[in-house]
């Protein structure tokens, strides 16, 4: 049996991604990924600057990988094809459309699975928007609560971030809340956690590592007013 690699890639700027991330892409027999259009788009990338001397990498293979549509939709018809090719001695990675593979991406089934049949697994770290996000936050980096995304619902929001402030007795003690949001979404959710929270500080990132990246740090109230008609991927911290 051969390796699943969990391969981390950037979630906006090409240049974050590492030299070991770039080997295992280009030696592994499959990559599994959310979108194989916009991971053909990365390894083109990459190989056009390696072709054009921009990336110097020693002993680099160009092989090209056979690309497999993973994502939630399909993630329990892929899984077990997947596991076959592991077991068939083909070195598969995963991958996501930017950033850390799991984390609020398809995966963990995948490699409980490999876990469970004692198939090698193997981290490529790298790009986060979760740490990246905290990092720039300015608010307490020690102990924090990633939740993903808010629910889709006003209701089961409510009733979330309810649960999550009910947690702790003492907010002054609790942890840094992160969550991700969606521009269509975000106003709603911002509502949400005025009404529950209060008018607080907090923190939004927006399309981290980008041209257009932005750090909102400020009130509540003030973040609905600025932000509600913004594009991008948003990362909510409070």
């Amino acid at each position: 049996m051969k390796t699943l690699f969990i391969v981390a890639t950037p979630i906006g700027n090409l240049e974050d991604i590492t030299i070991r991330a770039i080997k295992i892409l280009f030696s592994v027999d499959y990559i599994a990924c959310e979108d194989t259009r916009r991971t053909g788009q990365l390894l083109s990338v990459i190989e056009l600057r390696i072709m054009n001397n921009e990336l110097c990498i020693k002993d680099l293979n160009l092989k090209k990988a056979k690309l497999i549509s993973y994502y939630d939709e399909v993630e329990y018809e892929r899984l077990p094809e997947i596991i076959r090719l592991l077991e068939q001695d083909k070195d598969v990675a995963l991958v996501s459309d930017g950033g850390t593979p799991l984390i609020s991406d398809p995966g963990f089934k995948l490699v409980r699975e490999c876990i469970k049949r004692g198939i090698k697994v193997e981290s490529i770290p790298g790009p986060s928007s979760v740490i990246t996000a905290l990092t720039l936050s300015g608010l307490p980096p020690n102990s924090f609560w990633f939740q993903g995304y808010l629910p889709a619902t006003k209701s089961k929001r409510i009733k979330l971030l309810e649960k999550l402030k009910g947690a702790f007795v003492i907010q002054s003690d609790r942890p840094t809340l992160i969550f991700f949001e969606s521009p269509h979404r975000l106003k709603e959710s911002l509502e949400d956690i005025k009404e529950v929270f209060g008018d607080i500080e907090i923190t939004i990132s927006r399309e981290l590592t980008k041209i257009n990246e932005e750090i909102f740090r400020g009130l509540v109230s003030s973040a609905i007013l600025h932000l509600s008609n913004s594009k991008g991927e948003f990362v909510i911290l409070l």
